[in-house]
This record gives C-alpha cells, structure tokens and sequence, in this order.
C-alpha cells in the first residue's frame, strides 16, 4: 500500500488539506473591523466542513488500493471538493477590504496537484494489471 506512489500522493494531499487548518490562505482587514484577520479553514463552518471531507477522503483513498476503479472516481471527486474549497475560499476573501494572499495559499494548489498525480499513478497501475491478465 505504501510502496505505490499514489498513496505518498494522496498522503500529501491528505497533509497539504489539513494543513489549510493550521495556516492563512488571505490576511487582510474586513469592512466592519480594521483589526487584520487570517483566513483559514476554521474561519466558518462550511469551509471547515469541506476541509475536512478533502482530507479525509484522501486518507481514506489509500486504503482503497485494491480497487483502482473505485479509488480513481474518488480521487476525482477529491478534485472536485477542492475545486468547492477553493470557490469558498474565493468568496471568502470577497469579504475583506484589503488584503493579500498568504504565501501558504499555494497549499490548497499543491492538494489538487497531489491528487492529479495520484490518479495518474492509479491508472498506470489499472493499465500494468490489465497487461499482465492479458498475457497469462
């Protein structure tokens, strides 16, 4: 499980999600305090949901190895609820009055790269069985 490249993948989009919790992805003022905030995936509800649902369909998808079918459509819809994630981060930021996208932005770019690569490996694999039941 671990000695396939797609879990090391999906482990870092698993780690690159939760990692949204703990660092800013905008830091700016807001219309109604002047004080500076940071926005991160405690900032409401719904972005901590969505956060959450990322991660743990990451770490859940490594358990799935055995089947790539199945393990593919996931990882595609990883691709999807980060796409939501960072629609609502989009929205978020709408919000605020000034401001600047935080360096650990690239983070949120970094899960849906990890998940490409993941998906791309889950299909070498499905391709290299499918060889190999071809042959005997």
């Amino acid at each position: 499980m671990i000695q396939r490249i797609q879990s090391l993948w999906l482990l870092l989009a698993a780690a690159s999600a939760f990692a949204g919790f703990k660092f800013s992805y905008y830091s700016g003022t807001r219309v109604n305090d002047p004080l500076l905030h940071e926005l991160n995936g405690t900032e409401n509800f719904l972005l901590m949901i969505t956060t959450i649902a990322v991660g743990g369909l990451a770490l859940f998808n490594i358990f799935m190895f055995k089947k790539r079918t199945l393990q593919l459509r996931l990882c595609v819809l990883g691709i999807l609820l980060q796409a939501v994630l960072i629609f609502l981060y989009y929205r978020e930021v709408n919000t605020f009055t000034q401001g600047t996208l935080s360096l650990t932005s690239i983070l949120q770019m970094i899960t849906v790269l990890a998940f490409v690569l993941a998906a791309r490996g889950i299909n070498k694999d499905a391709k290299i069985v499918k060889d190999s039941d071809r042959l005997r």
